[in-house]
C-alpha cells in the first residue's frame, strides 16, 4: 500500500503544486539558484501527477520561481536579522518551507496562512514545528484573524504569488488592516503589469478547462500600493528579469537577456519591497 498523500486541488490552490514542482526541478539541477530540499522530498511524498499538471512546455518556469525564491528569502533574512523579535505573515503560504529552511531567530513568531484545506494538508507534510511557528487556516482577503496575532512588535509580511489573485477591493482591506495593527513592518510581494493581467483575463476560457487562474489585479509598478494607502513607501521593485539574466544555464539566460532588451518588456514582472 502507497503511503504517499493525496493532494487533489484545482484553481489557485493548484497553483502551489506546480510552484512546488518547480522548485523541486530546480533544486535538483546542476547550480540551483534557490536549494530547497524540502520540496523535493515533498514531491516525493505527494500523490499527484506533476508533470501533467504542470502545462505543457513551462518546465523553464523554474527559473522565475527560484529567482523569486531568492529574492524573498534575502529580504526576509535581511529583515529578521534587524528585528529578531519580529512576527512574520507569510500568505498564501502553500507548500513553501521558508519558515523551515530559514531558520529564523528563536524569538520571532512565524504565521504561515492560507486556506484550511491547504493548511491541512501542510500539517501532514510538516509534522515537526520550530518553536514560534504556527500554521494558520485563514483567508488573507477576509484578514479577521489578525486580531489573533500579537501587534507588539514589527511585522514581516509575505504575499509571494497571491496579490495578482486578489481584488483590488481585498488588497486595500488587506493593506489596511496589517497597517492599522502593527507599529511597523515590510511588505514582500510579487506583481504584474497590466498587460499581463489583461492577457490571462482573455485567456481564461483556456485556463479555466485546464482548472488554473487568471490574474486579477496588476500591481508591478508597486506605486499603486501608496496610491491606496500612503502608509506605505517602496523600498525597491526588482525587475524578474535582473536575476533571470544571470541563471546559469547558456539557452535560458540568452532567451531572458534578449526579453530584456524589448522595450517595455523589462518591467513586466517585478518583485518589491515596502516598508511602512
Amino acid at each position: 500500500m502507497s503511503d504517499r498523500i493525496d493532494a487533489d486541488f484545482t484553481g489557485v490552490e493548484s497553483t502551489m503544486l506546480i510552484t512546488l514542482y518547480l522548485r523541486a526541478l530546480e533544486t535538483r539541477s546542476a547550480e540551483p539558484v534557490l536549494n530547497d530540499p524540502y520540496a523535493a522530498d515533498l514531491v516525493d511524498r505527494i500523490d499527484v501527477d506533476f508533470a501533467r499538471l504542470l502545462p505543457r512546455g513551462a518546465s523553464g518556469n523554474r527559473y522565475t520561481v527560484a529567482v523569486r525564491g531568492r529574492r524573498f528569502d534575502d529580504w526576509a533574512a535581511d529583515f529578521l536579522a534587524r528585528h529578531p523579535d519580529a512576527v512574520v505573515l507569510h500568505l498564501g503560504c502553500g507548500l513553501d518551507s521558508r519558515a523551515f529552511r530559514l531558520g529564523p531567530p528563536p524569538g520571532v513568531r512565524w504565521y504561515d496562512v492560507d486556506l484550511p484545506d491547504v493548511i491541512a494538508l501542510r500539517d501532514r507534510l510538516y509534522p515537526q514545528r520550530p518553536e514560534g511557528y504556527t500554521a494558520l487556516g485563514a483567508s488573507a482577503a477576509q484578514p479577521d484573524w489578525l486580531a489573533e496575532i500579537p501587534a507588539d512588535r514589527p511585522v514581516l509580511v509575505v504575499a509571494e504569488g497571491l496579490l495578482m489573485y486578489l481584488g483590488e477591493p481585498d488588497i486595500r482591506r488587506l493593506l489596511g488592516a496589517v497597517a492599522d495593527r502593527f507599529p511597523s513592518g515590510e511588505l514582500l510581494f510579487d506583481g504584474f503589469a497590466p498587460w499581463v493581467v489583461g492577457l490571462t483575463q482573455r485567456l481564461a476560457p483556456l485556463l479555466d478547462r485546464r482548472g488554473l487562474p487568471h490574474y486579477t489585479t496588476a500591481t508591478a509598478d508597486g506605486g499603486v500600493i501608496t496610491r491606496w494607502d500612503p502608509r506605505y513607501r517602496r523600498l525597491a521593485a526588482v525587475p524578474i528579469l535582473d536575476g533571470l539574466t544571470r541563471v546559469s544555464e547558456r539557452g535560458p539566460r540568452a532567451t531572458y537577456q534578449a526579453l530584456n532588451a524589448i522595450p517595455g518588456f523589462r518591467n513586466f514582472y517585478r518583485l518589491c519591497r515596502f516598508a511602512f
